[in-house]
């Protein structure tokens, strides 16, 4: 499967791509992974990390001489390298090749849009809770996006990258806002308690992302969230609200403590907006302090008694944004109570190796 590399070429080698059994083609140069070529192309494949640590761009070597760089054992084990397994993101071709797509979306193939690099700068960092902060950037023009995805973005003169969903609905110019949770050794996100002004420099490229909002479709709809997994649900939220369909949607949103809410008043005013719409926050840490009512627990026991409850009728398309733990234990909850597993979408927030 690995090639080893000759005498160094001054001119940059392209080979052909195919993907099976979509038929699709593409080229890819030498110095680039598959999956980055497929983005720069528009080209849209199945993907979460593009580091090598979660599996979801698993494919088959069909043909072809390729090399891959490090990567996760959990994402790709012993066994199933040996068998002609490879992660198109640590996929680096050095001949024509070909490969058998595992895991592949038509709805995505067919609205694919290319990544590209957008320079930008600060233009509001806003606290919405202790360790929460609202991040808005102003980019040099308009990004096409689908409400769920996300971008890479670049501080620090290029010396610190990390992945945040838009919480905006595209279409609103070039004006892209970030929900994030501060950490105090986080690099990037520490920076926004008081490291990063109004007017710095932030460069964003993308989208990427597969957990984006699918239109036209009259079943329920479900948010499930924790944390920052509340930026693409937000996002998904308001691009449902301007399309102006109608679905049930049951918003699902889990925090330790009520200090931990927020956007309550928006919410409560997104009621009035849509026939059939609850917003339901689970509380897993509540204190007598907080005057809790409402839910308590961990979000996915809430989701699982919901659903048992109510029944909702129809073809359900849940959205799970959040924390790996919580996904992990959203999913099989979801799966249980009838949701199809090609109508779940999710984005788990892993932490950065880089």
């Amino acid at each position: 499967m690995s090639v080893g590399r000759g005498a160094v070429m001054t001119d940059v080698q392209v080979h052909k791509v195919r993907f099976e059994p979509v038929g699709i083609e593409m080229e890819v140069e030498e110095g680039e992974t598959v999956l980055d070529a497929a983005f720069r192309q528009g080209i849209s494949l199945m993907h979460g990390c593009k580091e090598g640590q979660c599996g979801s761009c698993k494919s088959k070597l069909v043909d072809g001489d390729i090399e891959l760089m490090k990567y996760s054992t959990f994402a790709l084990p012993d066994y199933e390298s040996e068998n002609g397994h490879v992660l198109l993101c640590r996929t680096h071709a050095y001949s024509d090749v070909s490969f058998e797509l595992l895991n592949y979306d038509e709805d995505l193939l067919r609205r694919s849009i290319a990544v590209k690099t957008f320079r930008g700068r600060v233009a509001a960092i806003t606290a919405l809770t202790s360790d929460i902060r609202l991040l808005e950037i102003d980019i040099d023009k308009p990004m096409k996006f689908w409400a769920g995805q996300y971008v890479d973005l670049t501080i620090d003169d290029g010396r610190i990258t990390r992945a945040f969903s838009m919480a905006n609905a595209p279409g609103e110019g070039a004006r892209l806002s970030f929900i994030i949770k501060t950490y105090p050794n986080g690099a990037f996100s520490s920076q926004l308690d008081g490291g990063l002004g109004v007017g710095d420099v932030v460069t964003a490229k993308g989208p990427y992302g597969t957990c984006f909002r699918r239109e036209e479709r009259p079943g329920p709809m479900l948010l499930i969230g924790g944390g920052s997994g509340m930026s693409p649900l937000w996002s998904i939220l308001a691009d449902h609200i301007a399309s102006r369909e109608q679905r049930p949607i049951r918003f699902f949103y889990g925090a330790r403590t009520r200090a931990d809410l927020f956007y309550l008043d928006e919410l409560a005013a997104i009621g009035g907006q849509l026939a059939d719409f609850r917003f339901v926050p689970a509380l897993s840490h509540a204190t007598a302090d907080d005057h809790w009512d409402g839910e308590t627990g961990f979000v996915h026991e809430v989701v699982a008694r919901h659903l048992r409850q109510e029944g909702l009728a129809g073809t359900i398309d849940a959205y799970a944004c959040g924390p790996t733990p919580m996904i992990d234990a959203v999913l099989p909850i979801l799966q249980v109570n009838g949701v199809e597993p090609d109508h779940i979408y999710f984005d788990k927030f892993t932490p950065a190796v880089r």
